[in-house]
């Protein structure tokens, strides 16, 4: 396939740069409609009991309050005459809003319930209806009506929706900035390390085409199902990221081939049949790392399945089509344009990578113990790791939906928007539903429940108000539960879990709803698919290397090393984020790790590394596959593609650390993070720890079974026709001292 694909290119490449020219034409126009098919929200499980709360409690009651409007008073206090009249208004008009399904107030029945502990500000809570979308766009326009300056009043907005919209704002501006400084840094840098300003591009080219093919998948699929507006920014940032590792081999081979005196048609048929047989299987691997995602239920997570798996695919069609012909129409123009220094980086040995690896592989085990060291070390704060979903404090502390949650967990009686709410299938009596009521207000950490009955404090009951009497229906009953001040995110949680193992009254279930309750199945949900995950991911990756190598030896080194490094880098950012250090560099608040984006960052990050891995291995046996022992094919293989894979390390790390300008913590997380991690895989791992394990296995580095190096014969892939191949007794003899 790929030797047809090399004579295509040679034989009619303007053909096929036409054709591909009119598809990527084609794939921007669909892909611009993608934006407006993509949904905010998705972190949760659509079929959790706090989901199904969620719904009912729509169905039912309006909904839950996702809105909150956060009411001071300029002068005077809450029921001075202007005061008065403007907190009647602005209930008054909130309930005429077509987008709103309830309204709550100080002034209209909510009395010192919706009032602060000094009487200097009052709530009006409502809810928002409408699908994600729906509720943001309404959302939008309601705060920018309502917030601000109203007379003689102050109002700010609060709540999960006006919360969610201040993330997706802010997430919009933190990544044009972030593009705005890794995209020219890239294009310099990418100058630089080819020395050339014409092949320079040709890896950009290969990360448009994935961006605007990527992007024409997502309307597609954004047409039949939910996906995530979030998944734009791992669109640009791994098209580009890819288009560099791609380019970066299919062009740095090339050129090799035409400094060593092929001419341009052998130089391209000897590229496409070994770089691109990389290029496919390091694409196989990310889309296999990136399946998993597939596995969990929440839509936030499966959106970036959807679009890292377009990203790959696109990503490699067009380094293995597009760059082909174009490399055929360039020939030794690709050269044009050159630096000064074009001539050293066009040198296929990096002599730095291969001294490197012949002193780790002088002695292994003495170089190879202290890098384990310190990635162990770096690992180790994983074991007090805590996980959490997105909540205010994710926002810089002036955003106005952080300050509205910051003043109800201090100045309000229980801090409302940690409420829970709990609603019934289907009716009970109104006995059963006090009994209730009482043992949920006994539990550790309730304040208080509200009820159609009343409202019950540490099992004792006053009776309802008209706020109460809105509670119950026929078939239905909401109690809201109110937590006690000062409990953490730990404490709520295990409420939910302590409400949960109560007998539900009546004869329906009691569905326990709110953020705390979607916090718990979130955890639940992802912790029960993540063995699947992992496996799924380990079995493929397995696979796809035995494939690629004939050996079950070196699957099994990969998987180990990339996951030393995987945890190395995920454990620092527990120690950065969870627990604190360097917050007053990055100006974020600690909190525990964001679930969702750590097995975004374990799925994207593994998958990278096994990118870096095949690039290196494929050198490495294509060597072994010619006759050379292990050891000199280890460091000759390194020599060849050291500067590669940290030129593309560097470069994709550039587009990662340049999350670390935005003022969301979880992408400062993701991009601190993903960047340490490649950056780790390819200087240490590749580095260091694969010689070092290539030296201590020796010749069992390619060790397969007999029955299953039959099997690779069979369905194994070459890069060309079939070498003859020296025993392995005669390819292992490694010269003394290497």
């Amino acid at each position: 396939m790929l030797r047809r694909i090399a004579e295509l290119a040679l034989h009619r490449p303007r053909a096929l740069l036409l054709l591909s020219l009119i598809t990527v034409v084609a794939m921007g126009a669909i892909g611009f409609g993608a934006f407006g098919k993509l949904q905010a929200g998705g972190f949760e499980d659509p079929d959790a009991p706090s989901s199904r709360a969620q719904t009912l409690i729509e169905e039912k009651f309006g909904g839950e309050d996702n809105l909150v409007l956060l009411v001071r008073a300029d002068s005077g206090d809450l029921d001075s005459a202007a005061v008065r009249d403007a907190g009647r208004k602005l209930t008054k008009e909130l309930k005429e809003e077509r987008e709103i399904s309830r309204v709550s107030s100080y002034w209209d029945a909510g009395g010192a319930a919706l009032t602060s502990r000094d009487g200097s500000q009052a709530l009006v809570l409502a809810h928002v209806r409408g699908d994600s979308t729906e509720v943001a766009d309404h959302t939008e326009e309601i705060t920018g009506r309502w917030s601000g300056d109203q007379g003689p009043v102050d109002v700010r907005a609060g709540g999960g929706a006006a919360l969610n919209n201040d993330i997706s704002e802010q997430v919009s501006a933190d990544l044009a900035v972030a593009e705005a400084v890794a995209v020219p840094l890239t294009l310099v840098l990418l100058v630089i390390a080819f020395g050339s300003f014409v092949a320079a591009l040709l890896p950009l080219a290969i990360g448009l085409i994935a961006i605007l093919g990527t992007f024409a998948e997502l309307f597609v699929l954004g047409s039949v199902t939910d996906v995530s507006v979030f998944s734009v920014n791992l669109t640009t940032a791994l098209g580009l990221g890819l288009g560099i590792d791609y380019g970066l081999l299919i062009v740095s081979r090339f050129r090799e081939r035409l400094s060593a005196g092929d001419d341009v048609g052998d130089a391209l048929r000897t590229t496409v049949t070994t770089a691109g047989r990389t290029i496919a299987f390091s694409a196989a691997t990310v889309v296999a790392a990136l399946a998993a995602l597939l596995l969990f239920p929440p839509f936030f997570l499966r959106s970036f399945a959807y679009a890292g798996i377009g990203v790959v695919a696109v990503a490699a069609l067009a380094a293995l089509i597009v760059v082909p012909a174009l490399l055929a129409v360039l020939g030794h123009r690709v050269n044009k344009g050159r630096l000064p220094w074009a001539d050293a980086v066009r040198r296929p040995d990096a002599p730095v990578w291969g001294r490197i690896a012949r002193t780790v592989m002088r002695r292994p085990v003495l170089t190879a113990l202290p890098v384990l060291a310190v990635l162990l070390l770096a690992a180790s704060p994983l074991l007090g790791a805590r996980f959490g979903m997105p909540d205010e404090r994710v926002l810089p502390e002036d955003a106005q939906s952080r300050q509205v949650s910051t003043a109800l967990e201090k100045d309000f009686p229980g801090g409302s928007a940690d409420a829970l709410q709990i609603v019934t299938t289907a009716g009970a009596p109104q006995d059963e539903l006090e009994a209730y009521a009482e043992r949920v207000s006994r539990i550790d950490g309730v304040a208080r429940v509200q009820s159609a009955g009343g409202v019950h404090t540490d099992g004792k009951t006053t009776p309802p108000g008209p706020a109460q009497a809105a509670l119950g229906k026929p078939d239905a009953q909401l109690l809201t539960v109110t937590p006690e001040t000062g409990s953490g995110a730990e404490e709520r949680q295990d409420t939910v879990r302590s409400i949960r193992g109560l007998a539900a009254p009546g004869t329906g279930e009691a569905l326990v709803g709110g953020r705390d309750a979607q916090l718990v199945d979130t955890k639940a949900s992802i912790g029960d698919r993540l063995p699947g995950a992992i496996g799924m991911v380990v079995g493929t990756t397995f696979v796809l290397l035995f494939l690629f190598t004939g050996s079950v030896v070196q699957p099994l080194r990969a998987l180990v090393l990339n996951t030393v490094s995987l945890t190395a880098s995920i454990g620092a950012m527990v120690w950065i984020f969870q627990d604190g250090h360097l917050s007053s560099v990055l100006g974020f608040t600690e909190m525990p790790m964001d679930t969702s984006m750590t097995v975004l960052m374990f799925c994207i990050v593994f998958g990278l590394s096994m990118d870096y891995e095949v690039f290196v291995t494929s050198r490495i046996k294509e060597l072994h596959d010619e006759g050379a022992p292990n050891g000199e094919a280890v460091t000759r293989g390194l020599s060849r593609t050291g500067r590669i894979v940290t030129m593309a390390a560097g470069l994709l790390a550039v587009s990662f650390f340049a999350f670390a300008t935005s003022e969301i913590s979880f992408l400062q997380m993701f991009g601190l993070g993903s960047g340490l991690a490649i950056l780790i895989d390819a200087v240490a791992v590749r580095g260091v720890l694969v010689p070092a394990a290539m030296r201590v296995l020796g010749r069992g580095a390619w060790y397969a079974p007999r029955a299953l190096r039959r099997l690779h014969g069979k369905v194994g892939l070459e890069e060309s026709a079939p070498r003859t191949r020296p025993e392995p007794e005669e390819r292992e003899r490694t010269p003394a001292g290497v």
